[in-house]
């Protein structure tokens, strides 16, 4: 499966490493490279020069790498398109990254005013699977402040906390958080009131989401960051597994209900105010809580496929593959103001049965996100201390 996206942002291009595990449509890098080689001289056309770029986010080693962009740059060549740094007709940006089950190669090729993007997968080998019965949810506290916590991220550096000031850096040392750096972001407009953002991390690489702004920065060799004011849809994920491109409504809390799904399809559902992906006996099903009060099941096309229990407004998605599946979190219906809850769900038969006990916290959710594999970073405003508290809940098989 390659997905052929027109008109989207480099620097959205480069996260849809995100891409679900099923997909799958080449067997190795060369096959990668050579895919997107054919895809390349269809776009440009024969007799095109074309600048190319690549860039290592991922694992891969060099020499798989080096293989792949001769794969691309001959197969090109076969096609009768030329790669040349002088006066190019077309350019190329190539970028290499991974999720838990692939690795990927992302292409954004640009002619003029016309830009494709197009992803190719291929397998790292099967996840482990948990042989263990059962599910439980384990909490640990990582970082505490006196400021709003918007969300967390764990990039090779350390510890990345996006507040409404900027992001700041942690790198450990004997046990516990040191600063390391800090950069500021300067908004546009006034924030709304019930703030909103989001940390997406690629290797070195990272970006944060915020109401009508997306910046990109690097916490290696040190903390950089540049942020734009941009209209741009934040990308959700859920698990390891499945992304959805989201419009966040600016002035609000929630998203709009403009949607692009991973296969590149447009939609217009709800507003909600956040998003998971469930399987239902090997059907995909997203789930969105709406800003209604109600969690909606959507199908593969996103057309309503049942509605879920009361849930509250914060849900995630985590890639446990114990209790019959992946697992959905999602907070406890209640007032705001209130200590709140987390609870693990799996969805069978259109149908949410809870998995786990509720996971209590001193405060309410103000936040949470997936933060890859089992796990997901939920954010509290701590009633005892006053303070925002950022815990990793973790999906715990065999409990």
């Amino acid at each position: 499966m390659i997905a052929a996206v027109k008109g989207w942002p480099a620097a959205l291009a480069v996260l849809l490493f995100f891409l679900p595990r099923c997909a799958r449509s080449a067997d190795d890098p060369a096959g990668a490279a050579r895919e997107l080689a054919r895809r390349t001289a269809a776009f440009v056309g024969r007799g095109a020069l074309v600048a190319v770029t690549w860039r290592n986010l991922g694992s891969l080693d060099s020499t798989a790498a080096a293989r792949a962009r001769t794969e691309f740059e001959t197969a090109l060549a076969e096609s009768g398109v030329h790669v040349s740094e002088i006066a190019p007709t077309a350019e190329v940006q190539i970028t290499l990254s991974e999720n838990q089950f692939q690795y990927l190669m992302a292409e954004e090729s640009r002619k003029g005013d016309e830009r494709q993007v197009w992803i190719v997968s291929w397998k790292r080998g099967a996840p482990p699977v948990a042989a263990a019965q059962g599910v439980a949810l384990e909490k640990k506290l990582i970082w505490e402040q006196d400021e709003a916590i918007l969300d967390v991220a764990f990039p090779p550096a350390g510890l990345l906390v996006l507040s409404p000031a900027g992001v700041a850096l942690y790198a450990e040392a004997n046990g516990k958080w040191q600063p390391s750096g800090s950069a500021r972001v300067t908004p546009a407009a006034p924030w709304p009131r019930d703030l909103r953002g989001l940390l997406r991390t690629a290797g070195k690489t990272f970006q944060a989401f915020l109401p009508g702004m997306v910046c990109s920065g690097a916490t290696e060799p040190a903390l950089s960051m540049e942020c734009l004011v941009a209209d741009e849809p934040w990308v959700l994920e859920s698990g390891s597994q499945a992304i959805l491109l989201g419009n966040f409504a600016a002035e609000r809390n929630y998203f709009d209900g403009r949607i692009t799904t991973q296969s590149g399809v447009r939609r217009t559902v709800p507003a909600f105010f956040s998003a998971a992906e469930i399987e239902d006996q090997g059907r995909p099903l997203w789930v969105l809580a709406q800003v209604d009060g109600r969690s909606q099941m959507f199908d593969a096309a996103f057309q309503p496929a049942g509605a879920v229990g009361q849930w509250g407004s914060e849900i995630a998605g985590a890639d446990a593959r114990c209790a019959g599946g992946g697992q959905i979190l999602a907070t406890r219906p209640g007032g705001r103001g209130e200590p709140d809850s987390l609870q693990a769900f799996a969805v069978v038969n259109q149908t949410a049965a809870a998995t786990t006990a509720a996971l209590d916290f001193p405060g309410p959710l103000t936040a949470l996100w997936p933060s890859g594999g089992n796990s997901v970073a939920a954010v509290v405003h701590d009633l005892r201390t006053g303070k925002y508290a950022a815990y990793l809940v973790s999906l715990v098989c065999g409990k």
